[in-house]
Formats: structure tokens, C-alpha cells, sequence
């Protein structure tokens, strides 16, 4: 892991929590200050608890964030969720561009780049992923996908600052897969030298997310491994013990 970059402990809840689901949060929210000088806890809850979470967390080692957003301001998109409505209601980060949405709302690049450009200019944080299927991996097509979809991705102009990319290997979401450690090294590289020739001194300083069935059983070695800035976890960030456990791997 790159020692001047901040590690980031990212939760995304996906379709799961209810107003009981309070509880757990207030269990992170406590537990937050014994791994806060370890890394930056963010919790992305489904959209109908990111108020009520942000409320909760003012003060406190932990931030909120979204997990998806519509690319307009407002307007006439029955059911969407504007970024700005996002940042109004507590979100500080959306996610945008994950494989869950590429592959069940058919999001291509310039949509999730769209998305991402959106969460900045309602002034969040962007965590844009990218991440190769089984059959793109079995083909040998991993370094060719992921380069296709951070070209077509990531906004011209981010920064440090409003950027985080997560590799979530598609074929390890969900399935307690993980590539090893030097696979991860790898890829890594890979997109941190996309990233510094794409974005130059930001991109150096850019955070780079690993996902795809992140426990607190293989969480110290993932983060270990040079260039990788923290973690995008699905699952394990459902229960305060694994999450605040996860976070406690970082280095």
C-alpha cells in the first residue's frame, strides 16, 4: 500500500437494511474510534436510511455515502435520485459503475461517467468500479477490459480528491473468491500507472479499492498489497464486528 495515501473502508449495503438496521450502524459508529487512525470508514446504506445514518454520524469517525445517482440535476425521471438529493440528505460519496448495475440496468461506460461527473459537480466523492467477468478472465482479457472501462469511466479533470476507482473483480463479488495477492498487485499497478499517466501528481495519489468478498479473514493481506488504498466490501459491511474488523487490517 502506497504509505501517503489514507486507506478507505468503504461499506455498500447494497438492496439490504430497515430503520431496525440503526442498531448495527450505532455499533460501528461506536466501535469507529479504535480504527480511525487506521483508515477512513464510509457505510453506503440503501437510500432510505442515508439521512437518518448521516444524522447519526455528525461528529463521529464515520461517513455516509450512496450507491448510485442519476446524471441530472433534477427533472422529469420518475423513481431517480439526483446526486444534489444525495449531498442533501448526508451523502458525502456515490458509488457509480458497479458491476450489479453494468450488468442488471445494462450501464456502459459513458453512463457510469456521466454518473460520476454528476457526483462531483453536486461536490462528492466518486468511487467508480471497474472489474472483469470469469469468462473476460478466462479469455485473458482482464488488463484489456479494465482499461476499456477506466478510459471510458473516469471524468477528464478528477482529482484526488473527488475520485476513488474500485477493482471488483466480477467473478469474486458474492462467491468468497478472491485473486491472490500477487493478481491483485498486479492490477493494482496496472490501474495506479493508468491513473498517474491519465491524471499526473493526482493520479499518484488517487485511492485505489479492492472488492470482491472482502473478510476479516483475508483483509490484512489485501491490504498489504502495494497499491491498494483500502477496500469497497459488500457482505462483511452488513455486521459492525467484520466491517470495524476489516478496517483494523489496514496496515
Amino acid at each position: 500500500m502506497t504509505d501517503a495515501i489514507r486507506p478507505l473502508i468503504a461499506g455498500n449495503w447494497k438492496m439490504n437494511g430497515l430503520k431496525a438496521s440503526t442498531a448495527e450502524f450505532d455499533a460501528m459508529l461506536n466501535g469507529a474510534a479504535g480504527v480511525a487512525g487506521r483508515a477512513d470508514l464510509l457505510v453506503c446504506p440503501p437510500v432510505t436510511l442515508i439521512a437518518a445514518f448521516a444524522d447519526r454520524a455528525r461528529g463521529k469517525a464515520v461517513v455516509v455515502g450512496a450507491q448510485d445517482c442519476h446524471p441530472k440535476a433534477s427533472g422529469a425521471h420518475t423513481g431517480d435520485i439526483a446526486a444534489e438529493m444525495l449531498v442533501d440528505a448526508g451523502a458525502s460519496a456515490i458509488i457509480v459503475g458497479h458491476s450489479e448495475r453494468r450488468a442488471d440496468h445494462g450501464e456502459g461506460d459513458a453512463l457510469v461517467k456521466q454518473k460520476a461527473e454528476a457526483a462531483r459537480r453536486a461536490g462528492a466523492t466518486a468511487i467508480v468500479c471497474i472489474g472483469e467477468t470469469q469468462t473476460q478472465r478466462d479469455a485473458g482479457q482482464t488488463l484489456d477490459i479494465l482499461r476499456g472501462q477506466l478510459d471510458g469511466s473516469l471524468p477528464d479533470g478528477s482529482t484526488a480528491a473527488n475520485l476513488v476507482v474500485a477493482y471488483e473483480p466480477v467473478w469474486a463479488i458474492g462467491t468468497g473468491l478472491t485473486p491472490t495477492a500477487k493478481d491483485v498487485e498486479q492490477i493494482h499497478g496496472f490501474i495506479r500507472e493508468f491513473l498517474t499517466a491519465s491524471f499526473e501528481a493526482d493520479g499518484a495519489r488517487m485511492r485505489i479499492l479492492y472488492g470482491g468478498s472482502v473478510k476479516p479473514s483475508n483483509a490484512a493481506e489485501l491490504m498489504a498489497v502495494k497499491n491498494v488504498n483500502g477496500a469497497l466490501v459488500g457482505g462483511a459491511s452488513l455486521k459492525a464486528a467484520d466491517f470495524l474488523a476489516i478496517a483494523r487490517g489496514c496496515p
